[in-house]
């Protein structure tokens, strides 16, 4: 992952490439290079992109919702007294249905954060159940991954509920469930129950209607929304495409886009339909980007369905339901590529947009800005992390195979993990949604390979012009990153890595061989260069 500015410009200029950043909260980050100027059409959804939800009122209203849920249908009333607690879950989890643990794991389904409830788990625990520390998260019926913001109440209602049947007296704990008398309830019904009161609070409309009775207290209201699209308007065509109905849509979409009251010199406000060339509804995505659904004209007046597929043109300020990205590209006359798609969910928009259509993306990640936070301010703790490693280094620097010597590294390991855990505490209780000490998540995995660009919000591209290039800098293999260039002329060893290159290695005295601290298992080994600063 990189970030834009980091070549030196041609000809004169700054020396060091930090002086042509733009603020870190401001910066738009880069995976795969893209020209703004190529981009014909800028593609939106609602919910977490264009109308942000405030964390954690939002989080904490779904969250009593679903415990009511529960409960109406059997649940204990007990579990009525948790509340929603914001340092606990991060997006990219995994829940296992069969053990029911919470699991943070790379890309490859190893095994870095473990927790029972709230109890995290260690050692002989983990292997108890994963002996290899690894889990095959291909198994869609046992492992659930939890990746999107809607998700962080589920993720948390898992914890409570573990929480609550484990330490309850009146419940026998078993591996796979509990026992009460002769009912067994195991971690996949639970699983299946909690699923079934996600889909009740967002399909049933509940936690809409809840949120349309206080809008002011649980949606972002910023005046550079209207801005923002009112300018991309003037370069390219732009649409919505939402899975929320028209009611509900038209509520939240009036409400961003109104600021009539605070408007002092009464400037005439623009209706929200009239900054989109084309709004779907219903999108039911990521079927939407397969075969997707019939599409159907909204009637604006009654939220109510016109009779009959739409088969004719694009209608201006028109809105309609169900559809394809297919149709999106035939309506608005545009290809794949010529489409930027803006979205807060790595499967539903990101992915499937990717490698079904071809659309350019760009992830909103919204617990970015806490992620730059941390990232600058515990900057002591990423160095001493990376001294650790050049001591360990140094312990095996003049050792070859025909060595006996044997150091001893147990200090330096724990030492590491001591570094390591007071790191990810920084983030949250379940760490850093991007890494576990140096070795990436899944989330960022994905992050990496489908969104070509990504930030805390859209609203950053109102700082860049629009015929920016976003340009990815290399992404370096490791013999690249820890090996100097050799200057064959001389026989001298230096770093001939382009200034715009080196903010993504380590610094000369960092170049030397780290050997692994311990097994694949630890937390703690060489940091790898920054991914997104």
């Amino acid at each position: 992952m990189g970030s834009e500015g980091e070549r030196d410009p041609v000809g004169p200029g700054p020396s060091d490439p930090r002086a042509l950043r733009r603020d870190c909260q401001h910066r738009i980050f880069v995976n795969r290079s893209l020209a703004l100027e190529k981009i014909k059409c800028f593609g939106f959804d609602m919910d977490y992109t264009l109308a942000m939800y405030k964390s954690p009122d939002y989080e904490e209203l779904a969250f009593a919702l679903l415990l009511d849920h529960l409960v109406s249908i059997g649940y204990p009333q007990e579990i009525l007294a948790y509340k929603y607690d914001p340092t606990f879950p991060t997006r990219g989890l995994v829940f296992d249905a069969l053990y029911g643990n919470l699991l943070k794991v790379d890309s490859h389904g190893n095994l870095l954060v473990c927790t029972h409830g709230f109890r995290f788990l260690k050692g002989a625990e983990i292997l108890h159940y994963y002996p290899n520390k690894f889990i095959q998260r291909d198994d869609m019926k046992r492992f659930h991954i939890l990746n999107t913001l809607f998700n962080l109440t589920e993720t948390y209602l898992y914890a409570c509920l573990v929480d609550f049947f484990t330490n309850c007296s009146r419940y026998v704990n078993c591996d796979t469930g509990y026992e009460h008398g002769n009912l067994f309830m195991s971690f996949r019904s639970m699983c299946q129950d909690v699923r079934e009161a996600m889909e009740h609070v967002h399909l049933s409309g509940c936690l809409k209607e809840k949120t349309l009775e206080n809008l002011e207290k649980y949606v972002v209201k910023d005046p550079r929304v209207p801005l923002l699209l009112s300018r991309m308007k003037e370069v390219g065509k732009i649409f919505l495409a939402t899975n929320s109905d028209y009611n509900y849509t038209d509520a939240i979409m009036t409400y961003l886009f109104d600021f009539s009251h605070e408007d002092k010199a009464k400037t005439l406000q623009r209706p929200w339909r009239s900054y989109f060339d084309l709004i779907v509804v219903d999108t039911r995505k990521p079927l939407f980007f397969a075969e997707g659904t019939l599409l159907h004209q909204v009637n604006t007046d009654t939220g109510k369905l016109h009779i009959g597929t739409y088969t004719g043109p694009l209608q201006h300020c028109a809105v309609y339901s169900g559809g394809s990205s297919d149709m999106v590209c035939d309506l608005l006359g545009v290809k794949g590529k010529d489409i930027l798609y803006m979205g807060d969910h790595i499967f539903g928009d990101i992915l499937k947009s990717k490698k079904r259509q071809g659309w350019r993306t760009f992830l909103v990640v919204p617990e970015l800005s806490r992620e730059l936070q941390v990232w600058t301010e515990k900057s002591e703790l990423f160095e001493e992390l990376r001294s650790l490693d050049l001591f360990l280094a140094e312990l095996y620097q003049h050792l070859d195979s025909s060595s006996s010597e044997r150091p001893d590294i147990s200090s330096i390991k724990h030492q590491i993990q001591k570094v390591t855990h007071e790191m990810d505490m920084c983030y949250g209780k379940m760490g850093s949604l991007f890494r576990c000490g140096s070795r990436q998540t899944l989330f960022a995995n994905q992050l990496t390979h489908y969104a070509d660009l990504y930030a805390s919000s859209f609203i950053n591209f109102l700082y860049y012009p629009f015929s920016y290039l976003f340009r990815a800098p290399p992404v370096l293999m490791a013999h690249e990153s820890t090996v100097e260039h050799s200057r064959l002329d001389t026989g001298e060893a230096g770093t001939a890595l382009a200034p715009w290159m080196a903010p993504l290695c380590p610094s000369r005295q960092q170049v030397a061989e780290v050997p692994s601290s311990g097994g694949e298992e630890d937390d703690g080994r060489s940091l790898s260069p920054p991914q997104h600063p």
